[in-house]
């Protein structure tokens, strides 16, 4: 499942980031996109792309973080001070203040490719 912002979002360039297989279910992967770093994340319910800048600890860390759900809705928990954000829109569930970026990512021959504009 993909958020709508996420594909409203226009495309100019997929980048291919690793194989699918690499990214063990329900866990993440940081990639360096255009001088960006991306977490990527593979749940049952798909695959994920979101800034892996943790703007509470004020580290790179969100791809080390510990995924799940809330309520039926994708989340990863940060690895230092546990806030959780919504995969699909970046909105941190405990203070709906702070929003990450989320970006397209696809599956395009069992490689797993984010998308930039």
């Amino acid at each position: 499942m993909v958020s709508a912002s996420v594909e409203s979002q226009t495309v100019n360039q997929w980048i291919t980031v690793c194989q699918l297989e690499q990214i063990l279910l329900n866990s993440g992967v940081c990639a360096l996109v255009v001088d960006k770093q991306i977490a990527v994340f593979r749940t049952a319910a798909g695959i994920y792309a979101i800034d892996n800048y943790d703007p509470f600890s004020k580290a790179y860390v969100l791809s080390r973080g510990l995924v799940g759900d809330r309520n039926g809705i994708p989340k990863v928990a940060s690895p230092i001070y546990k806030q959780n954000f919504n995969l699909q829109t970046g909105e941190c569930f405990d203070d709906p203040t702070v929003q990450l970026s989320v970006y397209p990512v696809r599956v395009a021959d069992g490689q797993v490719q984010v998308g930039i504009a």
